[in-house]
């Protein structure tokens, strides 16, 4: 295979399913994702239609191409746990009856404390969900109040363990540090009550006033930069001493609890995203080209696209046909006005690197230079360049490893200046 010029692929990237479910209960002032507070009621089962109307065009765009399984479906927002037991199973009976999944396939669901109780979760388990990440983001009351949460710490508490009666073992807390107000004392009584919930998993981040929020036009006074890294320096210590391993800039896991979803974010894998807003990165080798792809953001104009949509050749007859001829049978197409899609982008070369770098940097461990090859379909010599640059400032590491591969690894001066980091692979302005 020839990598002389564009991107090519010795085999398609892993496959994974990002679901978006854009209503919540109250937008928080921190809150900068696509979600929207909830009039009325949610029109749930006109939702999954939408969504598996989504899919459907998902479907017919990889008809081009090898078929994969699913190593892993994720269900954000917004609030997904306002959806009930039986809609979230609608939905995950549509993807099964779609994809193939892996056997080992991870379902998880976002909820957050204050929208489920046990008989919530044990529908969600019941429609497959194995994996549970919940927003405590703090517990504190006053913390809480301050960050516009709905939900109280006693709250958080019974969620997690009606999650654990429902039979979910596999949970993602998330915690936020650096809070209005927040001292050295108060981040460490807040993260070891946490830590006493004995999550399988942890998020760990720092508060930030993002634009287009609340808190970015009236802001809260924040610990200054000394205190903040002083607050996330002892929020590592206590993890580590808990058993967690840091293996991305803000995730914390128990041995075997690594999310394998956000890691094929991290590793450049690819991902199908539906749902208003909802974001999608895919490969194809015939030509080698990389498409992100994005869905109307307000759930009214998602909806609205999804009604209609056309589908003509559905994806199981597809399959059929794949597996008669043991080969692809028809290119992707194009659905016209009635596509979900927002906007569609074609990676450069040079956005392949950038792209690249500012996900696989985020892991602890780094990569490989044939990590690089698989995930960009291009050579790894694409990246000298950007590790000169990187190595002179002390921003990364590389060596040979067993495999006779180049594995490149952010220093700890590189995880805690990922920007400088990633501009070394920046191309000119």
């Amino acid at each position: 295979m020839s990598r002389d010029s564009g991107c090519a692929f010795d085999a398609p990237p892993p496959l994974a399913l990002y679901v978006h479910m854009p209503w919540c209960v109250r937008k928080c002032p921190y809150c900068d994702f696509n979600s929207h507070a909830v009039q009325g009621e949610i029109p749930e089962a006109a939702y999954i239609d939408a969504l598996l109307s989504d899919l459907d065009a998902e479907c017919r765009r990889l008809a081009a191409g090898p078929i994969r399984p699913l190593i892993s479906i994720f269900i954000g927002g917004g609030t997904p746990s306002l959806f009930s037991g039986l809609a979230i199973r609608r939905l995950l009976d549509g993807v099964r009856a779609r994809f193939v999944l892996a056997p080992d396939a991870e379902i998880t669901l976002e909820a957050n404390p204050g929208t489920v109780d046990q008989a919530h979760f044990a529908g969600y388990v019941e429609a497959g969900v194995n994996r549970l990440s919940i927003g405590v983001q703090s517990l504190s009351a006053d913390a809480l109040e301050r960050l516009g949460r709905i939900h109280t710490p006693d709250a958080a508490r019974r969620a997690v363990a009606a999650a654990r009666a429902a039979g979910i073992t596999n949970i993602n807390l998330d915690l936020m540090f650096a809070l209005p107000g927040q001292d050295l004392a108060a981040a460490r009584d807040d993260l070891e009550r946490l830590i006493a919930l004995e999550p399988t998993h942890l998020s760990y981040y720092e508060l930030t006033l993002e634009p287009n929020t609340a808190f970015y036009q009236q802001p809260p006074t924040l610990p200054d930069l000394d205190l903040a890294d002083a607050i996330q320096q002892q929020g590592f210590a206590l993890l580590a001493a808990a058993g967690f391993e840091r293996y991305e800039i803000s995730a914390f896991a128990q041995p075997g609890y690594r999310c394998r979803h956000n890691l094929n974010y991290w590793r450049f894998g690819d991902y199908l995203g539906i749902g208003a807003g909802a974001h999608g990165k895919l490969s194809a080798a015939n030509p080698g080209t990389v498409e992100r792809r994005t869905k109307h953001r307000h759930p009214d104009a998602y909806l609205n696209a999804c009604q209609n949509v056309a589908l003509g050749v559905s994806w199981s007859a597809y399959l059929d046909a794949y597996q008669s001829a043991n080969a692809p049978t028809s290119q992707a197409i194009d659905l016209g006005a009635n596509d979900p899609t927002s906007s569609v982008r074609t990676l450069s070369e040079q956005d392949l690197i950038e792209e690249f770098a500012l996900n696989a940097f985020r892991m602890v461990d780094g990569f490989t230079s044939a990590d690089f090859e698989l995930g960009a379909g291009l050579r790894a010599t694409a990246l000298e360049p950007g590790l000169r640059a990187a190595s002179e400032l002390e921003l990364v590491s590389s060596r040979m490893d067993t495999g006779n591969q180049i594995l490149i690894r952010p220093t700890a001066r590189g995880l805690a200046f990922l920007n400088d980091l990633v501009a070394c692979f920046a191309g000119p302005d």
